[in-house]
C-alpha cells in the first residue's frame, strides 16, 4: 500500500479520506520529532497534556479504532495490561515513564498497524463497510466514519502539538512538512 503525504486533488472517497489522515499523522509527527525526555514532559500551561501524552494517547486511538473496533480483534501490547476501570486516563501520564525512543516506536507501530487494518478492510470492501464493534446504541460505525473521527483527532491534537512544540523550541508550521 502507498502512503499517501496529503490528500489528492481528484481522488477517490478513500483515498481522499486516507491521504487527509496521512497528511495529520505526518504533522503531529514532526511536531513532536527530535525532542528529549524533557521535552516530550513540558507542558504548556494551563493544560497539563504533553506532547510524550499525546504520542501515547493516539497510538491507543489508533489501535482501538483500527484493530478493535474496525476489525474486531483483542489489543495487544501495552494496552491488553492496564485497568482501565481502575485508571481511564493512563496512557496520558505514564507517558512520562517512557523514553522519547519507546513513545514514537509505540507510536509508529500502531500507526503501521492502522494501516495494515484499513489495507485489509478495504481489500474487502469499501468505506461503506461496517466496523465489527458495536456501541452501546446498538449500532456500528462504518470505516468512512472511522476514518473521519481519526482526522478529526488528529487535527484537534495537532493543535494541541503546535502550542506545546513552539513553547519549547519555537517551531511552527502547518500542513505537509518537506521530506
Amino acid at each position: 500500500m502507498d502512503i499517501l503525504t496529503g490528500p489528492p486533488v481528484a481522488g477517490s472517497e478513500a483515498d481522499t479520506l486516507l491521504g487527509a489522515l496521512e497528511r495529520n499523522r505526518r504533522t503531529f509527527a514532526w511536531k513532536c520529532g527530535g525532542l528529549d525526555t524533557a521535552g516530550l514532559t513540558k507542558q504548556h500551561p494551563p493544560s497539563t497534556v504533553t506532547l510524550g501524552g499525546l504520542l501515547k494517547h493516539l497510538a491507543l486511538v489508533e489501535d482501538e479504532y483500527f484493530t478493535r473496533r474496525l476489525l474486531g480483534r483483542e489489543l495487544g501490547a501495552p494496552w491488553d495490561a492496564v485497568d482501565w476501570d481502575a485508571d481511564p486516563d493512563w496512557e496520558w501520564h505514564s507517558a512520562a515513564d517512557d523514553s522519547p525512543e519507546d513513545l514514537m516506536n509505540l507510536w509508529e507501530a500502531s500507526v503501521e498497524r492502522s494501516r495494515a487494518a484499513v489495507a485489509e478492510a478495504l481489500a474487502n470492501d469499501g468505506v461503506d463497510q461496517l466496523a465489527r464493534w458495536t456501541g452501546r446504541d446498538g449500532t456500528s460505525p462504518s470505516l468512512r466514519y472511522i476514518l473521519v473521527d481519526l482526522i478529526e483527532e488528529y487535527a484537534r491534537h495537532t493543535g494541541h502539538a503546535d502550542l506545546i512544540r513552539e513553547s519549547i523550541d519555537g517551531l511552527t508550521g502547518e500542513g505537509v512538512p518537506a521530506s
